[in-house]
């Protein structure tokens, strides 16, 4: 990791998917840090320090000495900015960072609210307590949501050409996910496999996301 960016705090459980995110950008750009555990067991996003902090008490908060962030997706961008100008992963061109920017906000609007039901019902709720009918009813709109990405990829190496950028980090998280989640029936994504294949060899995808999920 680079000297002198030691004080970069990120809080956050590692088994955020946003957590995640972040790490891997922050590996992407060899930037050194520190990690503080919290959220769901771990507690401290409720507690009034942490609520001066990120009001919204969720996971990550960045602390860049005496600047704080929240926002996954922003936090990523900021770092890019602010420590990685010569890195590709987030273009300078207006018309190729908004690409990119798109992508970070479809996560979030349109993606995120149908990855989520699924992997807490599957992964995060105890196996007596699911109720299959409808968790295939969200994989069957996860999947029609990952068909948009499929087809975006078939005809790019990543998923605005063939520079990967923090889009691939942002919809790359979740993807693991999906081709993580077992038990139910889910379309064939070709050119999204072939993608996630890709990602799987990169040091922070390896690190922080490939880790079995919790």
């Amino acid at each position: 990791m680079a000297d002198g960016k030691e004080q970069l705090t990120v809080w956050g459980r590692a088994n955020s998917v946003n957590v995640q995110k972040v790490l891997w950008c922050l590996t992407e750009l060899d930037l050194a840090y520190q990690r503080i555990d919290a959220g769901m067991e771990f507690g401290k996003n409720d507690q009034p320090g942490y609520l001066s902090m990120n009001p919204n008490g969720r996971v990550p908060t960045l602390v860049d000495g005496d600047y704080v962030l929240w926002e996954s997706n922003s936090v990523m961008r900021y770092l890019c900015l602010a420590y990685g100008q010569n890195s590709p992963i987030y273009p300078r061109s207006a018309q190729a960072r908004a690409a990119v920017d798109r992508w970070l906000d479809w996560t979030l609007s349109t993606l995120q609210p149908v990855a989520r039901p699924v992997f807490w019902a599957l992964i995060r709720t105890p196996p007596e307590k699911r109720d299959m009918a409808q968790v295939q009813k969200g994989v069957d709109a996860e999947g029609a949501t990952w068909q948009i990405v499929e087809d975006q990829l078939a005809s790019r190496r990543f998923i605005e050409g063939d520079q990967f950028t923090i889009a691939d980090i942002a919809l790359g998280a979740f993807v693991r996910r999906w081709f993580g989640i077992e038990g139910v029936a889910k379309p064939r994504l070709p050119h999204l496999e072939r993608w996630f294949g890709e990602l799987a060899s990169r040091p922070g995808f390896v690190r922080f996301v490939a880790p079995p999920m919790s």
